[in-house]
């Protein structure tokens, strides 16, 4: 009962005493950080959120402890302030709809990503998650850009049992194709492991076609037996 009336009277300090900052906050402290957010955010933006929310002029902060303060863009209040964010081997995840889902996948960055490889924060803050921050680098599967002789390449691999190179490309649309032929041809020689294809989206069926038609794959791929 006393600890309950003590939080109160925090909160209540809170709410009247505009100096009070997040800055503030620390563990010894009788309510929580997020509720702290939640609080100092309704009294300076009035908009009270069940998640530790705080708006900034352009973006806003999602408080998960004091040294994990994540940013994203205003479009992404409505999901955040319904999602808990939790943190997991080093991924941030939400729970959506009975499922753990990375806060990546909003990106198009897939789940077994690796950062510096396949997408990167370009101001190096892996904390700021507003969309203009993030790069992705590869973004189908089996395909790693890279570059040689000052030109950008594409590499592109299948894992069978172990990593098979299908082939290198010129663009990106090409490596996505050549990894999805691949799947093919692996399928119709009898491997029945369940591949992801790429989806190429906006592309039409004519291009797409026509590009699969030409693309060459390594003879390793048209000539495995399983």
């Amino acid at each position: 009962m006393i600890k309950a009336h003590a939080a109160y009277l925090e909160a209540g300090t809170i709410i009247k005493d505009p100096s009070l900052t997040l800055a503030d906050y620390s563990p010894h402290r009788i309510l929580p950080l997020e509720k702290w957010v939640t609080l100092i955010n309704f009294r300076d933006n009035n908009y009270y959120f069940a998640t530790p929310i705080y708006i900034k002029k352009k973006y806003f902060e999602y408080h998960l402890s004091p040294a994990h303060i994540l940013k994203f863009d205003i479009d992404d209040l409505f999901y955040y302030s319904t999602r808990t964010i939790m943190k997991r081997g080093g991924h941030f995840f939400v729970a959506d709809y009975g499922m753990q889902v990375n806060i990546l996948n909003r990106y198009g960055i897939k789940n077994y990503a690796v950062l510096g490889r396949d997408y990167r924060f370009m101001n190096g803050d892996t904390c700021d998650y507003r969309y203009e921050n993030i790069e992705i680098i590869n973004r189908y599967n089996g395909v790693c850009r890279f570059q040689k002789n000052g030109k950008t390449y594409y590499r592109v691999k299948i894992h069978i049992v172990g990593n098979y190179t299908v082939g290198i490309y010129d663009t990106e649309t090409e490596a996505a194709i050549a990894y999805n032929k691949a799947i093919d041809i692996l399928k119709k020689a009898g491997v029945t492991k369940q591949f992801v294809p790429n989806y190429l989206e906006g592309l039409s069926p004519f291009v797409y076609a026509d590009t699969y038609s030409r693309i060459a794959v390594s003879p390793k791929i048209k000539n495995y037996a399983p």
